[in-house]
């Protein structure tokens, strides 16, 4: 792993079994994505690219290959490690949100801090001011269900910003999105990553997502296919 990487995968291998049934997800996947980089995963259904954002960050495990995430070899870590690996090091955004309904926008900000043992002084300024990013300050008080779903995704990317993470993973998060939106949302990453120097790791199927990363990755059938720039891909898909 290079100094300037956030992320190193190598050879990894993934198999899910059902009985007698192998279905093998991911099928020697090596990449890297450097420190400050808005990374991409981009593939159809099913071709591994939830199972392995998964396996960077720590909710599955490899069957074979490594995984280092900011100098952590993540496959060699216990369960009481992968937790703490969970709360510092990574973001994620998950598809559905995830936020939870009985708290406000503000205490879902606040979550990850509390679970890390921050005073409630130091974790309600630091979640003010992701929300001040973010552009939600004013719903600080809402519950989730009061706000759109464009609006409770900015809410789960502040969280996931809560313990200044090596890496934040989001995935598909366009997927419930109109183009409006998606583009907003796009505006933001790239604003997060501009002024914190945020690494940012997204898997989705939408190549005009891919487009305003950095770093794209093509994934299918298990297997990294290509990697480009955004100039670089859409030549190779003649866009």
């Amino acid at each position: 792993m290079s100094r300037e990487d956030a992320v190193t995968v190598k050879n990894v291998v993934k198999v899910y079994r059902y009985g007698k049934l192998a279905y093998e997800a991911l099928r020697g996947v090596t990449m890297s994505v450097g420190r400050g980089e808005v990374a991409c995963i981009v593939g159809p259904s099913g071709s591994g690219k939830t199972t392995l954002l998964n396996i960077i960050g720590g909710l599955d495990k490899p069957d074979t290959g490594a995984v280092i995430v900011d100098g952590v070899d993540v496959a060699k870590l216990s369960e009481a490690e992968l937790t703490r690996f969970r709360l510092f090091k990574v973001g994620y955004v998950f598809q559905l949100y995830n936020l939870i309904p009985t708290l406000t926008v503000l205490e879902n900000v606040e979550l990850p801090m509390y679970l890390a043992g921050v005073s409630k002084e130091v974790r309600r300024k630091r979640a003010v001011e992701l929300l001040e990013m973010v552009g939600l300050e004013r719903y600080a008080d809402k519950t989730p269900d009061m706000l759109s779903g464009g609006e409770q995704q900015r809410v789960a990317i502040a969280r996931a910003l809560a313990n200044n993470p090596a890496v934040v993973l989001m995935d598909e998060p366009t997927g419930a999105l109109d183009t409006e939106n998606t583009r907003k949302l796009m505006t933001l990453v790239k604003k997060l990553n501009r002024e914190l120097g945020q690494t940012f790791i997204i898997a989705t199927h939408d190549v005009s997502v891919a487009r305003e990363c950095t770093k794209i990755f093509t994934i299918r059938d298990g297997k990294i296919e290509g990697v480009y720039s955004p100039a670089e891909l859409s030549k190779a898909l003649h866009i």
